[in-house]
């Protein structure tokens, strides 16, 4: 099954406003359902802080201290290089300057820097997750595909590539897949997500090797994935939604498609190359079909298109 199943001309990969506008919503629920814990934590540092007549007081209350360190504005990553008489001098010097000053509505001062730490945390967190939420949007739809009738297939979520299992049930973010296993015409088949491969020395989105789960243990020398020829397709993900973005999303994913083309040309090996983006506009859509009809590349979906994804995975599981 070739990109000809699902993609007609270069006009059908370009993502149109009402995917964009779906992409943002999906984005922006992720986002409300990670900030709850954030908000929670709040209230809760809003109750107890209530309980003292004066900002000095807080320094008494040591199980809101982690929250008056994130109020200061320190992170948790540098909270790792503070003691404790390090959190308390900072905690001081915050109720001096910024909470002491608002004398009666210092609480409501302590709350909202609180959240401020936390939204820019929960910013840089997001830009991490917009990647893997597209990478589960790819994956329930290979999972979907594969749970057809006469289909099994395993998934691993283990960092090593060794503990496989039968798919018990919907994906999560916090856990995200590692690999998935089936049989194609009694060949066995690997996809392995996000993996470092020597032979590029660059982390790859996407992996199809021609192996077994067991001849797969990701931080061993001898394994399958360090040998090319075992490899039957590579490809890259991109799943942002914003269109000022696409471009460049784009221009990355080509130049590491042909770092892997290059790479396994020198061991006289050429596996598939694909790529699956959610922002695709006109321009790049115009190169992407230009590639497919070259041979290029051998497939391409836009992630917002079930009918592309599904036609694209339908071709990762007959290689």
């Amino acid at each position: 099954m070739s990109y000809n199943s699902h993609i007609k001309s270069p006009n059908s990969l370009i993502t149109s406003p009402g995917e964009t506008r779906a992409g943002f919503i999906s984005i922006a629920l992720e986002k409300n359902r990670k900030a709850e814990s954030f908000v929670e934590e709040a209230n809760g540092l809003k109750v107890i802080a209530s309980k003292v007549k004066s900002p000095r007081e807080l320094l008494n209350i040591v199980e809101i201290r982690d929250s008056l360190i994130a109020a200061s504005g320190i992170s948790d990553k540098a909270k790792a290089y503070f003691n404790e008489e390090d959190k308390i001098e900072a905690i001081t010097e915050f109720i001096e300057r910024f909470l002491e000053p608002y004398e009666e509505n210092f609480i409501d001062e302590l709350v909202y820097r609180f959240l401020l730490t936390k939204g820019d945390a929960l910013g840089g967190s997001m830009r991490n997750l917009v990647g893997r939420l597209g990478e589960k949007w790819f994956a329930d739809s290979l999972i979907q595909t594969l749970s057809g009738p006469g289909r099994n297939f395993k998934c691993c979520f283990d960092s090593k590539g060794k503990i496989w299992e039968e798919f018990d049930g919907g994906l999560e973010l916090e856990n995200p897949i590692k690999g998935l296993h089936w049989t194609t015409n009694k060949k066995e088949r690997v996809l392995m997500f996000n993996i470092a491969v020597p032979l590029v020395k660059k982390n790859v989105d996407l992996c199809l090797l021609d192996c077994s789960p067991k001849d797969i243990d990701l931080r061993k020398k001898v394994s399958g994935h360090r040998k090319p020829e075992k490899y039957l397709a590579l490809g890259e993900l991109k799943g942002g939604i914003d269109p000022a973005g696409a471009d460049e999303h784009w221009k990355t994913a080509n130049s590491a498609l042909e770092r892997i083309r290059n790479a396994f040309a020198r061991e006289n090996h050429q596996p598939y190359t694909f790529f699956i983006g959610a922002a695709i506009e006109s321009a790049m859509a115009g190169e992407i079909y230009q590639q497919l009809e070259n041979h290029t590349l051998a497939n391409s979906a836009n992630l917002t298109n079930k009918a592309q994804v599904e036609g694209l995975c339908n071709w990762l599981i007959s290689i």
